[in-house]
């Protein structure tokens, strides 16, 4: 599904956050933090309410422009991008609250996610004649493939709206993975879910990885899901690095287990 740069091998540094700094007035969100990404694993960002985990991402795809730091993505070194570049640039994310199109059915929604890559004339695309049907039926094809994937065939030409919550994380899912991200950041990917609800996604989540090689980078306060994905974990508290390595070495952590874990585990 995805379509990753092949000048970038597994294992390599995908992405690099180097000395980010970000304030909003008199509040520091993050505070010198670095980390990296690489690419074909699952990375967690985890730490306490407040700490600056969304904030992270919102630098990382654009939307906040940090006031010091870098952020590198295939070798660009960038200190602010917007959102429409990086998206282009192939960083697609999910958000905390579902950000759907209410009334539209799954179907559209996961198409909404290929509008980057349609490249017929706009005249053609409001005729849905000519190049434009063709190029449609394409991307139709590749979203019905992403319906299967994600088992939601039977809620293809429902509006979202209508949904349960944890289909509509779902979909959201969809729309991403429509973009075929080199790069896929997932904000809270379970919250509000109940337990068979994240087993689920947490299944889909491991699939999008190894079976497309989709690098994610993940927020997630069920630790037991975290420590069970993720290859390698970085821990914020009040806008700073408190830890960064493997599972196990952050349980092990003794900073991190008095200020976040609360028990060794």
């Amino acid at each position: 599904m995805t379509r990753t740069s092949q000048s970038i091998q597994k294992g390599e540094v995908l992405l690099a956050v180097d000395q980010v700094s970000l304030s909003f007035g008199g509040v520091k969100a993050i505070t010198d933090v670095s980390f990296d990404i690489r690419k074909g694993e699952i990375r967690a960002i985890i730490g306490p309410n407040g700490a600056g985990k969304t904030s992270m991402l919102n630098v990382i795809n654009g939307f906040y422009h940090p006031q010091q730091g870098k952020i590198t993505f295939k070798g660009q070194t960038r200190s602010k991008m917007r959102p429409s570049v990086a998206a282009a640039q192939g960083i697609a994310r999910t958000f905390q609250n579902v950000a759907l199109f209410k009334g539209m059915s799954t179907l559209d929604n996961i198409m909404s996610g290929r509008t980057l890559k349609m490249n017929s004339h706009f005249f053609w695309q409001c005729l849905r004649h000519g190049p434009a049907m063709a190029e449609e039926i394409r991307h139709r094809e590749f979203v019905e493939d992403i319906i299967d994937f994600l088992e939601i065939q039977a809620i293809r030409k429902v509006p979202v709206g209508k949904l349960p919550y944890g289909l509509q994380k779902r979909v959201e899912l969809g729309r991403a993975l429509a973009m075929e991200p080199d790069l896929l950041l997932l904000d809270e990917p379970m919250a509000g879910m109940n337990l068979e609800e994240k087993e689920d996604m947490s299944r889909f989540i491991i699939d999008v990885n190894t079976q497309y090689g989709t690098t994610i980078a993940l927020i997630e306060h069920d630790m037991g899901v975290v420590m069970d994905l993720s290859d390698r974990v970085v821990v914020l508290e009040y806008g700073r690095k408190l830890a960064d390595g493997t599972p196990d070495e952050v349980k092990a952590d003794q900073s991190v287990i008095d200020a976040y874990l609360g028990v060794a585990h």
